[in-house]
């Protein structure tokens, strides 16, 4: 059972982090006057929204399920995860936007190595906090907070870019690289909003359970169905952090309905063990509905 308190802790805390970073990274464009800086900073803000897009969604989809949401809230997450990636892109535009400003009239009188170090410790800050929620996102099986984690590791590759960039301004004095450095960033920021908003919706449109999970229920099927005959018509379909599931049993036209529903609760016991967040359901059919393909029991 996954704890819900951690997973909304951990929610809460992105938002903090999230903030303290935007603070740093401002503080460090404020110093500089660089459009690069700016451009790192206009992507943080876009983190505390996904952070509180984030924790919003998580709390919505731990909810259990109603007579108006029969099979859960779950895809609460992946409507959060599509705002951000909607969020990232308009940060791209913005930082797009500035940078073109710039690009004909660079100047960099207050570049220093104070603003420098500022927002080096904002990004060591987003690098460790990153892996905790991609970790933590993986653990749990939940697209916001990994959506989430994975936007922060691309803000770390984007602050190390930058930061790289502009100790190369320094050192030639050439100050057209800082609005530069802003379009290539604004551009990795595009592609990543690009994909969060594609894996998110595909979830929306029912995509089928990722290789390794329909790896994992075949293999419970096959290895929980004894006394069965076959399964087949196996279908899968992800929702926020669950995996609905769905399959026809077939078994001896003699058997009790005692002895089938035990073959049941056995291929669920065996597919929850591996996947605590799966739903399932099983229609049980006489062996008349044998096919010529299937999962045959072992």
């Amino acid at each position: 059972m996954i704890d819900r308190t951690s997973s909304q802790a951990l929610a809460i805390g992105s938002v903090a982090v999230s903030l303290l970073v935007l603070l740093l990274k401002v503080l460090a464009w404020h110093l500089t006057g660089s459009v690069a800086l700016y451009s790192d900073a206009m992507e943080s803000l876009v983190n505390v929204v996904g952070a509180l897009l984030a924790w919003f969604a998580i709390r919505m989809a731990e909810r259990p399920a109603d007579s108006n949401h029969p099979f859960g809230h779950h895809k609460a997450e992946n409507f959060s995860a599509i705002a951000e990636g909607t969020l990232i892109v308009l940060a791209a535009i913005l930082i797009i936007q500035e940078a073109l400003g710039a690009l004909f009239a660079p100047h960099l009188e207050q570049l220093g190595p104070i603003g420098l170090a500022v927002n080096a410790a904002a990004m060591v800050l987003n690098l460790i906090w990153a892996r905790v929620l991609i970790a933590a996102g993986e653990q749990r099986r939940s697209p916001a907070m990994t959506a989430n984690g994975r936007h922060l590791m691309t803000d770390v590759w984007t602050s190390a870019g930058v930061l790289l960039g502009l100790i190369l301004v320094l050192l030639t004095g050439w100050a057209v690289l800082d609005p530069l450095l802003a379009i290539l960033v604004a551009a990795n920021i595009l592609r990543e909003g690009w994909k969060v908003i594609f894996h998110s919706a595909g979830d929306l449109m029912d995509s089928a359970a990722h290789t390794e999970d329909t790896d994992i229920i075949e293999a419970a099927v096959r290895n929980s169905s004894q006394g069965a005959l076959q399964i087949h018509d196996l279908r899968t379909r992800r929702a926020g952090k669950a995996v609905f599931i769905e399959f026809h049993l077939v078994v001896d036209r003699n058997m009790t309905v005692g002895d089938a529903h035990d073959i049941c609760d056995a291929i669920e016991d065996a597919i929850a063990e591996k996947l605590p967040e799966a739903r399932t359901i099983i229609h049980v059919e006489p062996d008349s509905q044998l096919k010529a393909s299937g999962i045959e029991p072992e």
